[in-house]
């Protein structure tokens, strides 16, 4: 059980919107509710909606972010020899 208390002028719209709904304003309030549970459920992070993607392309590495250090030691370490053997 909830007692929730809203200014009056938010308290006259949501009757409003309940009459013009046809439902009470306990069904507007726990739709309302739970359709703001359910999408901050549903947010995802930039990182978390890309995360397939990261690494896999251009390169070649799937695990490429994971693992960029070491990459790119690597070709560093590539890139000296060379250098060493001119």
């Amino acid at each position: 059980m909830i007692s929730l208390r809203l200014p009056p002028e938010l308290e006259r719209k949501l009757d409003s919107f309940a009459k013009s709904e046809g439902k009470s304003r306990t069904e507007i309030v726990r739709d309302s509710i739970l359709e703001y549970i359910n999408k901050r459920q549903e947010d995802k992070t930039p990182f978390e909606l890309g995360l397939d993607l990261f690494g896999k392309h251009n390169s070649e590495l799937a695990d490429l972010a994971q693992n960029r250090k070491e990459y790119l030691q690597k070709a560093v370490g590539k890139k000296n020899e060379k250098r060493s053997s001119h």
